[in-house]
Formats: C-alpha cells, structure tokens, sequence
C-alpha cells in the first residue's frame, strides 16, 4: 500500500498551550516536519518561540501570536472550579481563526474504576475522583466548542527524565505490593508520534474524536520497579503491602491505588494502525536507562 504524503509541513504553525513533559516532547517532535511551533509559558521566557498564556491572571497572548495558526494542542489541566482555562480565555479567538485540528489531552482517569477491566473509548466514563470529574467536564467544554477537536486520553506517561529510574535515584520509591492491581502507561515519545500519525493520515482515516493512547501491557507497578532494579543491577527493597503503607502516602497517592484499570489501546492501534514505539514498559524504561548514560 503506497503510503500516504504527510499533510504537515513547513505551511502549518502549531501552538502548543500547557508545554509540560507531554507538551514540551511533542514541540520538539513536531518541530522536525518543518512546521512554525510557539508553545506557551506562564511568564515571560527567553525562547523566542514562547509566548504568555496565563489564565489566572487574565495574561493572554497578543493576536499576531494567532496569525495562521493551523493546529493546536492543549495540555493544560481544568481550572480549580472545574472549566477549561484555555475555552475560557480563548475560545472566541479560536472560533475566529480557520483551524483544521485541535488536540486535546486528557486522562484515562475518567474511566473511573473498573477492578482491573479493560476500558475503551466506548465505555461511559464513570469517575471516581474529583480531578477526573473535572477532565471530563472540560472534555465536554471542547466537545461542545464547535472546534475540530480530537480527544486524546492518557494513562501513566513516563520517558527520559522522568521514571522510575528517577525515584530510585532520589531515593523516592515505594515498593508496594496490592493483589490484582495493575496499571496503565504511555511512554511520551508514543504520545506525541501517535499524534503526529493520525494527523498525517487524517485524509485516509475515519475520524474518532476520542483516543486512547496506552501501551499492550498493563501491569503491577513491582513488575515494573523489579526490571528497573535489574537494569541498575541492584537489589530492589522488600515489598510492603499496600493496606501497611497507605497510612503513609498522600492524599494524591492513596488516589492512584484507590483505582484499577487496563486501558485498551484497539482503536488506535489495530483499528487506526498506529504501530507503538514502545510496545511495554520494558522496552520504554530501557530506552530510559539508555538516555541516562548518555548524560
């Protein structure tokens, strides 16, 4: 099958709101195919290719910032009342230009709590904590904003200077053990390539304006500590069990095993043919490890 010419190229200027892990990996990527690509800051940053976007203190940014802007992906979370700060600030100014994508990310969080089933795009999202309430409140917010909107819904996202191997490091890993609890991932890198895919292909797939983008292999997080450790060649801690170790974790933490869940990746790799990068943790913590030693 003859591949397809990519529709991204040097006459597309991207904007990338929110330019955290996530943000910043797929500037960097999408930057090589030619395009124009401002990303946003909170303050005032010596990159040329920044601009200001910051919705709490009403700074956004000037109109020539929007001049022939073609894309554009949000990566910033809701405000504390729940809404998406960018629609908020920004939505007449985005109705107003001729925009042929806007990407939206957003959380496998919404699925809620599923004891360890597999979740799909299908699936009525079912929300168990607050924060989750809130991405999807401002997954409706860009639904209903009328923009060609694409919703992209991510579990654990890891990568190079950011992983497991930084906790060990820091020496900030808790090994906790809990029966049947499994967890999703994405290694950034999937993140922004599968992005990058379907907008290349976007003439020759049916659009789906919800995604998930996980890997093939939910797993304990021991399993993963356990294969860091290996890496490293050192011996990883005794486990404690999670119901003796709760007491001591975070809100924050407490939350995430509060939750159980496989994130079905069919839609965007079978169905859309997406092939992943990084297929399981194992291949994407050692090209964490790999990255480390070049340092």
């Amino acid at each position: 099958m003859k591949k397809p010419a990519s529709l991204i190229g040097n006459k597309n200027k991207f904007l990338i709101l929110g330019c955290g892990f996530s943000g910043s990996y797929f500037a960097k990527t999408i930057k090589k195919f030619g395009c124009t690509v401002l990303t946003s800051t909170r303050s005032i940053s010596r990159d040329p290719n920044s601009f200001v976007f910051n919705s709490e203190n009403g700074v956004i940014p000037d109109a020539k910032i929007f001049d022939g802007v073609t894309h554009i992906l949000s990566c910033i979370p809701p405000d504390k009342n729940g809404n998406d700060p960018v629609l908020k600030s920004l939505q007449n100014i985005l109705k107003s230009l001729s925009l042929e994508w806007v990407g939206y990310l957003s959380t496998t969080g919404v699925y809620g709590n599923t004891k360890g089933n597999w979740v799909y795009e299908i699936d009525e999202p079912n929300p168990f904590q607050k924060r989750s309430h809130k991405r999807l409140n401002c997954e409706k917010e860009w639904i209903e904003s009328g923009l060609p909107v694409q919703i992209f819904r991510l579990p654990g996202i890891y990568g190079p200077g950011r992983s497991t191997f930084e906790a060990i490091k820091n020496k900030k890993i808790r090994v906790i053990s809990k029966k049947n609890q499994v967890f999703s991932r994405i290694h950034v890198a999937d993140i922004a390539n599968a992005i990058i895919y379907l907008l290349q292909n976007k003439n020759s797939l049916k659009f789906y304006q919800v995604i998930n983008i996980a890997d093939d292999e939910p797993c304990s997080q021991i399993e993963v500590i356990q294969y860091c450790y290996d890496l490293l060649g050192l011996t990883m801690p005794k486990p404690i069990l999670f119901e003796d170790a709760k007491e001591k974790l975070s809100p924050i933490a407490q939350s995430f095993w509060m939750e159980n869940r496989r994130v079905s990746n069919k839609l965007l790799c079978e169905t859309l043919g997406y092939k992943l990068i990084y297929k399981n943790y194992k291949l994407g913590l050692k090209n964490c490890y790999l990255n480390s030693l070049k340092k």
